[in-house]
């Protein structure tokens, strides 16, 4: 199993999914499969901002400053009585700086695959934005990184060798097109085909953070 399904068969994984699920009106099954998919894109398409060095700077910032992983230490607070609109604001914000103009494309092929419907799309992933800042921010954290370099090396390390570099080459292949979002089917597929693979990457880090 990857990590990232075990993060989201963990407790604190049924947790994010059962208070994302709520918010939405979307069963916790589909949801947590919308999630396996969505966040090793989102994974994906900030390393590629972190590519240059202003948006490695950005990013370090974030993780080091607002996002350092505080949003972690209270997920019941979180989703008690719905997600509160400066969250959903924010990950607006974060899905819009990483995804740019593709984030419409990457919101209807997630869809496609997933069968929640564009608009719930959006609205879970504007959730799963700044939880996911919040992971880098405790790694950051965890690892001491407080420079680019260092970002820079995190970042690697969540893509999981080899086929962290295949799955990023297709991501970035997908955030690069100027299609329908069809790639992202294909991406999608694969992260979940790959799911019986070595732990590493971005699952290995969340499962090693949220336990077993």
């Amino acid at each position: 199993m990857s990590g990232i399904l075990e993060l989201l068969n963990s407790p604190v994984g049924k947790q994010i999914i059962n208070g994302v699920s709520s918010q939405t009106g979307q069963s916790e099954d589909k949801t947590g499969s919308l999630l396996s998919m969505a966040m090793p894109v989102l994974m994906g398409a900030m390393q590629k901002n972190a590519a240059t060095p202003e948006g490695a700077s950005g990013l370090l910032g974030a993780i080091t400053g607002k996002h350092s992983g505080g949003i972690l230490d209270n997920l019941g607070g979180l989703f008690e009585g719905g997600v509160d609109q400066s969250v959903t604001n924010d990950g607006a914000g974060i899905l819009g700086h990483i995804l740019g103009g593709k984030q419409p494309a990457v919101e209807n092929a997630l869809s496609q695959k997933s069968g929640i419907d564009a608009g719930s799309v959006a609205q879970i992933l504007k959730v799963a934005a700044p939880i996911l800042m919040g992971v880098l921010g405790k790694q950051a954290q965890q690892n001491n990184v407080t420079d680019t370099n260092g970002l820079t090396s995190l970042l690697g390390n969540l893509s999981g060798g080899a086929r962290g570099s295949q799955q990023q080459s297709l991501i970035e292949s997908f955030l690069d097109a100027d299609g329908d979002g069809s790639i992202l089917d294909d991406v999608a597929g694969m992260l979940l085909s790959n799911s019986g693979g070595k732990k590493g990457g971005l699952g290995g880090l969340l499962g090693g953070l949220f336990g077993k």
